[in-house]
């Protein structure tokens, strides 16, 4: 049993942003390497519509060649009743959707409000609970927006807490423009705490400012036990100007492992992953 579970949203947070279309093969790859190096939780693909995501195109191509290791859990995002459908109808047994704390981001990102956006889930969790398919929840903007600024916490404890009434058994806290600093991070937890318990929150932090580890380190010690990372730090935001990748999940796993925490991740393996796919992608002098 792990201290910690590491989500890894490499594959799909972070190649989504790429301008060059990665050949599916390679998706696969990739995808291979963090479970041989001990990846037990990896979000591989996403069902949105290809027009405005052209790196998922692939995501039936990518279910179909995902080999299926025991213990592993592949999930993928699906936005709308359609994407959950064509994702389980591709062999899903997780998925996740995803809301935002901000207005002005739920606008900009999705066309519509937050609680527009939220209702619909209703039918996506509905229909999950009838294919017995878990559903993550992820909230965006939990600290600061690009278009509204800072983000009030009452507001993160709102829509965290309408996802886990809804039935969404786990909710990732994303800083999604990367601005968010041990002090704000901590007090968003402990609102958002006082509606949904510690242990199905999540933390995703971005590294614009390089405060994602202590991010990461300040919600350690609130009590999270499972946080999101990209291999290599890969991704970004495209609606987010200026906003860097995920955290490194080498730079999280080399953190939890001074904390004394088991991860069940072989950290010299992840390493190599992430000089692999940095060079593949012609980075290799990427942190």
């Amino acid at each position: 049993m792990t201290d910690v579970r590491i989500v890894e949203v490499g594959p799909r947070d972070g190649l989504q942003n790429e301008k060059q279309i990665l050949p599916t093969a390679t998706k696969l790859e990739l995808i291979r390497r963090l479970a041989a190096a001990g990846l037990r939780d990896i979000e591989a693909t996403s069902f949105v519509s290809p027009k405005w995501v052209p790196q998922m195109a692939d995501r039936a191509e990518i279910m179909k060649g995902l080999s299926k290791d025991a213990g592993v859990t592949y999930s993928v995002l699906t936005p709308n009743l359609k994407g959950f459908e064509a994702a389980v109808a591709a062999g899903a047994r997780e998925v996740a959707v995803f809301a935002a704390a901000s207005e002005g981001f739920s606008r900009k990102n999705i066309n519509c409000s937050i609680a527009e956006s939220i209702d619909r889930f209703v039918p996506i969790l509905e229909a999950a609970r009838s294919a017995r398919v878990k559903v993550r929840g992820y909230v965006s903007c939990v600290v600061g927006c690009p278009y509204d600024g800072p983000i009030e916490p009452k507001d993160v404890a709102g829509v965290a807490a309408r996802l886990k009434e809804l039935g969404c058994y786990e909710l990732s806290l994303g800083d999604t423009i990367g601005v968010g600093t041990p002090a704000s991070v901590l007090r968003m937890l402990e609102a958002v705490a006082k509606d949904v318990p510690v242990e199905c929150l999540a933390g995703h932090y971005h590294d614009t400012y390089g405060m994602a580890i202590a991010n990461i380190y300040t919600s350690y010690q609130f009590g999270l036990r499972t946080f999101d990372s990209a291999v290599a730090g890969l991704g970004g935001c495209p609606y987010a100007k200026g906003a860097t990748g995920n955290v490194a999940t080498e730079h999280v796993v080399y953190l939890l492992k001074g904390l004394g925490c088991d991860t069940g991740i072989d950290l010299g393996v992840l390493r190599d992953v992430a000089t692999w796919i940095k060079t593949f992608l012609g980075r290799a002098s990427m942190t």
